[in-house]
């Protein structure tokens, strides 16, 4: 190669050159780097990283024994018991209005009148002709008696007097629609002072003093709602269903709690009143039907709950805290912290939950420790330390010390004690 084409390639692939060897030395650095790393630290299910010999600080406590209340949640609305919409039942103008807006009133009570004028002029008219009708019955019948002596004598004929009895009655029937008539123009009268039929909480008022109302009016005057007691619909999948009857057919009463819609606030309590009589095939779920008394008003009609049903509840059930739940690709599962100060994977069949608390159907036993912080960098036979002054953790600590004293009596290759750090 002469020394010009020399040159020229040295230009042109030196620098490629340089380039590559940093590269293979960076690659070289990072793979001896992952395999420092990877043998001082061990992980399990992705957890974070340790070094090698050093036991894991975790917070556990031991597993307990207790009642685990059964409970169904579903979505509802609060419903009024009864609710009303007062109308007026006769037409003219309304002159006054006796409730204020949003007041709680008793069932009877006046709420508004409507003129009365018009209709104590009809009653007028009506006596008036009932004691004109009444007048003519009185003449008629005298006049009767009259035509029948004349015919009992021989001196009347026998048609003034079946034409003057005939009378008479034409008179009485008479009379019994003038009274009809004055009954009709009272009712009209006391439809002028306005009652609410049921007791309950006023709402907005619909129409101002001084309009004219119909009996046909859509609006009507003020709509009533009774609050006390006061119902909440809610729904339960059907899958649910038998538990709720079995309560039910037992003839205890069902409690129900209602929350708010973030589900952070019971808002009453109450008693479950009865179930729909089918269920709904597009949701395949079935209404049910709660009472609350509602003494300090805190639900309202239409407000959105969530309704909590106590359905049954475990007794001497084994629990633990719902920090202490693992779930991997070999299901779920607790660590328990064993007396050497390892820790061993424990499958366990999971019961019902209850706020911090879940059941533990199969797996576990009452008073072994489960880890319920620092899990996330466990794996099975990882030492441990119990770690931080609460009082579940003192407890773990003790009992994990007796048994760790109960190896030491067995001698130095039989059992193996360790302090927990402090």
């Amino acid at each position: 190669m002469s020394s010009k084409r020399a040159s020229a390639w040295r230009r042109r692939y030196m620098p490629l050159l340089g380039l590559g060897l940093v590269g293979l030395a960076a690659t070289l650095a990072y793979l001896h780097w992952l395999r420092s790393d990877s043998g001082a630290s061990g992980h399990h299910g992705g957890g974070g990283s340790v070094a090698r010999g050093q036991p894991i600080p975790v917070d556990a406590e031991p597993a307990r024994r207790g009642d685990m209340p059964l409970h169904l949640t579903g979505i509802g609305t609060v419903t009024a018991r009864n609710t009303v919409t007062v109308r007026s039942r006769v037409d003219g103008q309304l002159m006054r209005v006796a409730f204020k807006e949003g007041q709680n009133v008793q069932a009877g009570a006046l709420l508004a009148e409507i003129d009365p004028r018009p209709f104590e002029v009809q009653l007028l008219q009506a006596q008036g002709a009932l004691a004109r009708d009444q007048a003519l019955l009185a003449n008629a019948r005298i006049d009767l008696e009259r035509y029948r002596t004349l015919y009992e004598q021989d001196s009347g004929s026998k048609q003034q007097w079946d034409t003057q009895q005939a009378l008479v009655k034409q008179y009485e029937a008479a009379i019994k629609s003038d009274q009809a008539q004055v009954e009709s123009a009272k009712l009209q009268l006391t439809y002028c002072h306005i009652t609410t039929p049921i007791g309950g909480r006023v709402g907005l008022r619909l129409v101002d003093p001084g309009n004219i109302v119909h009996a046909s009016d859509a609006t009507g005057l003020v709509v009533i709602t009774e609050l006390q007691p006061v119902s909440v619909l809610f729904t339960l999948p059907e899958d649910e269903l038998p538990a709720v009857r079995k309560r039910l057919g037992a003839g205890n009463r069902v409690p129900v709690d209602v929350y708010d819609r973030e589900k952070k606030t019971r808002l009453a309590s109450g008693f479950l009143l009865t179930l729909d009589n089918q269920i709904d095939p597009a949701t395949g779920t079935i209404r049910l039907k709660a009472e609350f008394p509602n003494e300090d008003g805190s639900l309202f009609p239409n407000q959105f709950v969530n309704a909590d049903l106590l359905v049954d509840t475990l007794h001497d059930a084994t629990l633990v805290p719902t920090a202490a739940i693992q779930r991997g690709i070999q299901g779920i599962y607790v660590y328990v912290v064993g007396s050497q100060q390892t820790v061993a994977v424990r499958p366990v069949k999971l019961g019902p939950a209850e706020g911090e608390e879940a059941a533990v159907l199969e797996g576990l036993t009452p008073g072994e420790l489960v880890v319920v912080d620092g899990a996330d960098k466990l794996r099975q036979g990882a030492q441990v330390v119990v770690s931080g002054r609460t009082a579940a953790n003192e407890a773990a600590r003790t009992a994990a010390s007796e048994g760790f004293a109960a190896d030491a009596g067995k001698g130095p290759n039989e059992g193996r004690h360790r302090r927990f750090a402090q």
